[in-house]
């Protein structure tokens, strides 16, 4: 259910990525205290080039997408005004860009060409971000039309940008030119030149010709593609709903649960309500209810409804979504899929590339397929034993619990496994998510996110609502301090499958740039938890704690990051399998007791979660973790499989052959359904930024497990050598970004190259 980080591997690839229709962030991604303490708005100083004094005051005051002098104008931007906007800044950026190439001639200095660039095409980075934002977040019709339209002019302008011969030509004069020096700041710059020599490769500067026409047109199609792919996993999750009017289908079910279904019924019975018609109200106890395909109601009905029909039809429509099961045609996403791998393919063999894992693993940690591969069999060698043991117990266990129809079954069906899973925890470990939830009310939890990363870090946060207009009356907005403003957030923690993309992610709203003169990074943390409910707050499931706690972790590397120059900033220039680490860390302290007792505490009567309850919860961390790893090492080989060896158009092998023969190797226990249709919404590699690297979440675990175990060594009860640790990390993973190598980062915060073994420990799998 996450989606996570994006980044931009330098300064052409962050257009790129955008315009080709990438997810809003990657990553799996955050509320409540006093009033705003912020007595003005965050310092965001702008650029004074060209771009800027072009646009007059009246143009900024008819369209507020091109005023660029703080924060976006959120509650004024509507769809009608991005074709202008894009249109404005297009053309002022063909027109700096064609007086930068003819200086670039001649230019041999970082000054002179990679803050040049970053300047220019800030306005068009601006506009598109803040759209692209808008489009997963408040998506509609309207806006949805327009980003479409003006997609081909951007992803043209990227392509013109990363094909210059002249920019690549005074990148090169740099490259030899540019300081050698061990410091953070000349190791920035040459880490920045670097990576856009790459990025530019990788944009075809070297093509000519025939080659050169048709990379362009794999670009541009790809980008309507991908889009496509979205839309079309968002549309079919929101049109459907299974309403539900027998009480005795919900016995069991949550009173949480069953709040959010009857609300579901409600909202969807007054949609179109005539003037003066009476409303529906929910009914939480008697219903009836809507389920939907949204994360919060698919999880809640998997887990806890005990009509097994229910379940089964709710499963099957969540993995047939978009796909050749779908209702309408046009929204089957299996002939995107395979025209998608095979533009891939040919964009590779293009760029001199065998295939596109080859391609994708030249920007990244990893040096080969094969190396993946190694990693994946390592972990797959005690998880699969370990997955193996775990469902033959909840098989058993359903057998005993599961009446009649259970008790000859050999095994499980899918849509069971969830269910009686969480039947076999609540009786391992003798607690409930349910008893769990008013201990996790939403405000809670951040205050003590909050003081963690005072404790760690050295930072405080505060509420800031009212200094930045936001998109949603739930969203909150944040500034961080360290003896001064350093960053500030917003965060949208609900789900609103109306017009909100599903998953949990961060994304940048402004980065930190020397160029672009930025000195307050701004960030967007996203997530689909579960709503506040009548009078009661969001009150959270243990996993969107951990969530809430992971997209955090994205947020503070790019919020915290030391680094000046803007394409190594934050999460910019990271490398993807290292991307995950600082996002996975944060999630080990939702089972440190400090952590813990700063939040846990019950939302009507204050008091702290019983000491049993916390020991339970710690009890079942490993609680079928052996299915979870096979699971994610399945995908991961799978995406490997489809982006190195399948070729759709040299096989009769389908996706779903591929898919089920991965799962053979890496998930024997859970092979898919014949209707399995899972690739339809698999967006992390159709849609977003891990094609050939969905790898980079057991690859990074590694090292945010090691990175954690360097707390552990110290004692997490010796408080004066934990701050110390955590003020190390802030110092190397959170404040270095990209602009040093990862392996180096990770050498100078724990003293030596990363060990699986403090994963294979935490997972319960040593």
């Amino acid at each position: 259910l996450r989606a996570r980080v994006k980044m931009r591997l330098g300064f052409s690839t962050m257009l790129l990525l955008r315009a080709v229709g990438l997810p809003r962030p990657v990553c799996g991604f955050a509320r409540y205290a006093a009033p705003s303490l912020l007595s003005q708005r965050p310092r965001l100083s702008l650029p004074t080039f060209s771009i800027l004094s072009s646009v007059s005051t009246d143009v900024i005051a008819e369209n507020p997408l091109l005023n660029r002098s703080g924060l976006p104008r959120f509650s004024s931007i509507e769809p009608s005004h991005l074709p202008s906007a894009v249109e404005r800044v297009l053309e002022d950026m063909e027109k700096d860009f064609d007086d930068f190439e003819t200086r670039a001639e001649s230019a041999s200095s970082y000054e002179d060409v990679l803050p040049e660039v970053e300047r220019i095409q800030f306005p068009l980075s601006y506009v598109w971000g803040v759209a692209g934002h808008l489009n997963g977040v408040r998506n509609s019709p309207e806006l949805r039309e327009a980003y479409e339209n003006a997609q081909p002019d951007v992803v043209k302008a990227s392509m013109r940008m990363g094909q210059s011969t002249a920019l690549y030509g005074a990148l090169k004069r740099v490259s030899s030119a540019v300081d050698t020096a061990d410091d953070f700041a000349s190791s920035q710059k040459r880490r920045a030149v670097n990576s856009s020599l790459r990025s530019m490769e990788k944009s075809g500067v070297g093509l000519e010709g025939e080659q050169k026409e048709r990379f362009n047109a794999i670009s541009l199609r790809m980008a309507d593609l991908t889009t496509k792919f979205s839309n079309n996993i968002l549309d079919c999750t929101k049109e459907y709903g299974l309403e539900v009017i027998d009480a005795d289908s919900m016995a069991g079910a949550p009173a949480t649960a069953r709040r959010m279904w009857a609300g579901a019924f409600a909202a969807k019975a007054n949609e179109d309500l005539e003037e003066g018609a009476k409303k529906t109200e929910a009914d939480a106890e008697n219903g009836p209810w809507r389920i939907t395909l949204d994360g919060p109601s698919y999880m809640a009905t998997l887990q806890h409804v005990g009509d097994r029909s229910v379940r089964e039809k709710v499963y099957m429509a969540y993995i047939t979504r978009a796909s050749d099961k779908s209702l309408e045609e046009e929204r089957n996403n299996i002939p995107i899929i395979n025209e998608i791998l095979s533009l891939k393919k040919e964009e590779a063999g293009i760029l001199g590339f065998s295939n596109y894992a080859e391609q994708s693993l030249a920007f990244k940690m990893a040096p080969s397929v094969e190396s993946v591969e190694k990693l994946s069999d390592l972990i797959s060698k005690v998880a699969i034993p370990a997955a193996k043991r775990e469902l033959d117990e909840v098989t058993a266990y359903a057998k005993v619990i599961g009446g009649d129809e259970y008790t000859d079954i050999d095994k499980l069906m899918p849509w069971d496994i969830a269910f009686f899973s969480e039947r076999l925890r609540e009786k391992k470990f003798d607690v409930t998510e349910e008893e769990l939830r008013p201990y996790f009310a939403l405000p809670a939890v951040l205050d003590g996110l909050f003081g963690l990363a005072s404790r760690l870090f050295g930072i405080t946060i505060t509420a800031a609502d009212g200094d930045a207009q936001v998109w949603n009356e739930d969203v909150r907005f944040f500034k961080v301090t360290s003896d001064k403003h350093v960053a500030s957030f917003y965060l949208d923690p609900y789900s609103r499958p109306a017009d909100k993309r599903g998953g949990a992610w961060m994304d940048v709203c402004l980065g930190k740039s020397r160029a672009t003169e930025v000195e307050v990074p701004v960030a967007y943390l996203t997530c689909n938890g579960s709503p506040p409910s009548g009078d009661k707050p969001s009150l959270m499931t243990f996993n969107e704690v951990e969530t809430l706690f992971h997209e955090f972790g994205h947020g503070l590397q790019h919020m915290l990051t030391e680094a000046t120059e803007g394409d190594v900033a934050g999460i910019n220039g990271v490398e993807w399998d290292a991307v995950e680490l600082p996002s996975q860390f944060m999630e080990n302290w939702c089972y440190d007791r400090p952590t813990v007792y700063g939040f846990a505490k019950h939302y009507e009567t204050g008091e702290s979660l019983p000491n049993d309850l916390f020991e339970k919860l710690k009890a079942q961390r490993t609680f079928n973790a052996g299915m979870m790893s096979c699971r994610q090492l399945s995908l991961g080989q799978l995406d490997m499989e489809l982006h190195s060896n399948y070729d759709p158009e040299g096989t009769d092998e389908t996706i779903f052959d591929v898919q089920k023969r991965v799962a053979s190797r890496y998930a024997p226990h859970a092979t898919p359904l014949e209707e399995d249709r899972f690739l339809c919404t698999f967006g992390h590699i159709f849609a977003g930024g891990y094609s050939a690297g969905y790898y980079s979440y057991k690859w990074a675990e590694v090292m945010s497990a090691d990175a954690y175990g360097a707390f552990e060594d110290v004692g997490l009860d010796n408080e004066e050598e934990v701050q110390k640790v955590g003020r190390r990390f802030r110092e190397t993973v959170l404040a270095l970004g990209g602009g040093v190598e990862p392996m180096e980062v990770f050498r100078r915060f724990r003293g030596r190259e990363p060990t699986p073994d403090a994963l294979l420990r935490h997972s319960g799998l040593a």
